[in-house]
């Protein structure tokens, strides 16, 4: 029970913490902007990359297991 009552707090607190927020009146410069656009895309593909690779590298061993015992059959069969 103890923990509900926590959770409820917290959130009672960000929401009030987030309407009392009054805004930043800061200008991005266009610099700035698309060196942040470049560095969301830069984790965007880092992180795309690294699962392709999780998936591309063990499928790339089997098939050169496949292959090569493919190749060891077929010289044992002539």
């Amino acid at each position: 029970m103890s923990r509900e009552i926590f959770f409820r707090f917290v959130v009672l607190g960000v929401l009030a913490a987030s309407l009392m927020a009054s805004p930043a009146q800061a200008y991005v410069g266009p610099g700035s902007g698309l060196g942040a656009i470049g560095v969301v895309f830069g984790v965007i593909g880092t992180v795309f990359l690294s699962l392709v690779s999780l998936v591309w590298y063990p499928l790339k061993r089997g098939y050169r297991r496949v292959r090569g015992a493919l190749s060891r059959i077929r010289g044992a069969a002539e």
